[in-house]
């Protein structure tokens, strides 16, 4: 068995071609998607946070709406950018949203990818500190959010309240019970993934990742998760760690499909990204059984028990669920995930 769940970037544009053509449409288009997505029977809903773009940005007030209309699915994010936030506020906001869903939040986090504006991030009132760099930062507010996520008292109450206090230091609150170990990082390293382990955080690997050898960007993916969980296990966490892989993957089943995306060119991708030399993975898209026979080949696939299938937003909600359904019917059983 395998999770699957869907990533959605929750782009939109004013074009006439566009389903979603502002942010409304991509906000309650993405609580329909994730409805549907439940009804199928899919696993996940998970939202890319990107900001200063026409995009999903702010994602608590969307977890929280989804929570509240949903009852089994799980709720992500694939990732949250850490250069921007405050982990203290975040704390109380992640904490709300995983009541309202009932515990079912698994939130990503990362350092985030290169952005609409330079250094975005100074515009949210956050500059790092002497001698880091942005990346630091983003750690830095990793670890601040991680340990108040534990739920531990740190604040002096005042002597003199206006409302009565429990005995001791005082937490942030609302403080969600389990929500520390449903932390995601996203790696785009095989350092970076050691490190995600140390921490004890779960392991989220994209479409993307540093070109560490040159071998086939899955091949370099399932190595990424061996060296993770090898170093989980070193660190002595209780428990076994998720990961997560993200895939475009379109089965061809009918003639719009067939227009959308018959004929896609197939194999990974060199670039660079941030100073990065970094290897694309390919996108799959054909009829299901050339699907199948494709995916048993993609070794970090297997090696991750949860997979994220990224969708194409502006498609629309029935396009979409289509996708979802063809997968989780033509596909996942013939693989063993279903």
């Amino acid at each position: 068995m395998k999770k699957i769940g869907f990533l959605s970037f929750g782009h939109w544009t004013p074009s006439p071609q566009s389903q979603t053509r502002s942010a409304s449409d991509t906000l309650l288009q993405s609580i329909d998607l994730a409805v549907a997505a439940e009804e199928l029977g899919a696993d996940g809903a998970y939202f890319r946070v990107h900001h200063f773009a026409r995009q999903l940005a702010s994602p608590f007030p969307l977890l929280a709406a989804i929570g509240a209309r949903t009852s089994r699915i799980e709720i992500g994010t694939g990732v949250i950018d850490m250069r921007y936030e405050n982990p203290m506020y975040m704390v109380e906001d992640a904490g709300a949203a995983d009541l309202i869903s009932g515990g079912r939040l698994q939130l990503g986090i990362s350092r985030g990818s290169p952005e609409q504006v330079v250094d975005g991030w100074r515009y949210f009132g956050f500059a790092p500190a002497e001698g880091e760099t942005e990346a630091d930062m983003a750690r830095r507010h990793t670890q601040v959010f991680l340990r108040l996520l534990e739920g531990e008292g740190f604040a002096t109450p005042n002597p003199r309240p206006m409302f009565p206090n429990p005995p001791g230091l005082l937490r942030l609150e609302p403080h969600s019970e389990g929500l520390r170990e449903r932390i995601w990082w996203g790696a785009a390293s095989n350092g970076t993934a050691r490190w995600t382990a140390e921490l004890g955080m779960n392991l989220m690997s994209s479409t993307l990742k540093e070109d560490e050898g040159g071998q086939p960007f899955h091949v370099q993916q399932a190595e990424q998760i061996r060296v993770f969980r090898e170093a989980w296990a070193e660190a002595g966490h209780a428990g076994e760690p998720r990961v997560s892989v993200s895939r475009s993957i379109f089965p061809i089943v009918s003639d719009e499909d067939r227009m959308y995306f018959g004929g896609r060119p197939e194999g990974d991708q060199v670039g660079q990204i941030d100073n990065m030399r970094a290897i694309f993975g390919r996108s799959y898209a054909a009829e299901p059984d050339q699907l199948v026979e494709q995916l048993r080949e993609d070794e970090a696939i297997a090696a991750a028990d949860t997979l994220l299938l990224t969708v194409p937003n502006q498609l629309g909600v029935d396009y979409n669920a289509h996708v979802l359904e063809s997968i989780l019917t033509h596909v996942a059983p013939e693989l063993g995930w279903r």
